[in-house]
């Protein structure tokens, strides 16, 4: 690592120190020299985003994203800050129950946070109590199924349910047509 992949590192260590005084962290992935993930207790991504914006620079919500860890019974919610000044980005991650998918509203701190949270209510049903528009249509119109973005919406199920095959149209097992294509000898 170089003289300034170190000073990256150096920053990111003193954020990670001063954050760590505020709130117990977690799990730390520390991805590239200027990207870092810790997770937090969902009870404290709020003061954890607000400590980062308001003192460490970090003016950006670049996302704010979810995984389904449904074997686990969670989700994961991500969500991803950028100081422009220091070229530095941190993603504060949490997990929640998945059947009682609620966590507090951020669209006070970022106006933008109220599209992606109106984006995870509709696609995993995450609800965020208060956000401006969570509960209405975002993409789905007349959406009836449970959240497609949930790993155990079928989605096979739905478009074998919803749409027709066209006349003249074949439809391929995609690892039958894979191999087929990779390996025409039928190696």
């Amino acid at each position: 690592m170089g003289h300034a992949g170190l000073q990256l590192v150096m920053a990111m260590d003193a954020i990670l120190k001063n954050l760590s005084a505020r709130c117990a962290l977690g799990e730390l992935d520390k991805r590239r020299a200027d990207l870092w993930f810790v997770t937090v207790d969902p009870a404290h991504v709020r003061p954890a985003l607000a400590h980062l914006r308001d003192n460490e620079g970090f003016t950006h919500l670049v996302l704010l994203t979810a995984v389904d860890w449904m074997e686990e019974g969670r989700f994961q919610l991500t969500y991803l800050l950028h100081n422009r000044a220091a070229a530095l980005d941190v993603g504060l991650r949490c997990f929640i129950d998945r059947e009682t998918a609620t966590m507090e509203s951020i669209h006070d701190m970022w106006a933008t946070a109220a599209t992606y949270q109106r984006e995870l209510k509709e696609m995993f049903g995450i609800d965020f109590p208060g956000s401006p528009g969570v509960d209405d249509e975002f993409i789905l119109e007349g959406w009836a199924e449970i959240p497609p973005y949930r790993r155990d919406f079928d989605t096979l199920a739905y478009a074998e349910a919803t749409y027709t095959n066209r006349p003249g149209r074949a439809s391929e097992d995609p690892e039958e047509y894979m191999q087929r294509k990779l390996y025409p000898e039928g190696a």
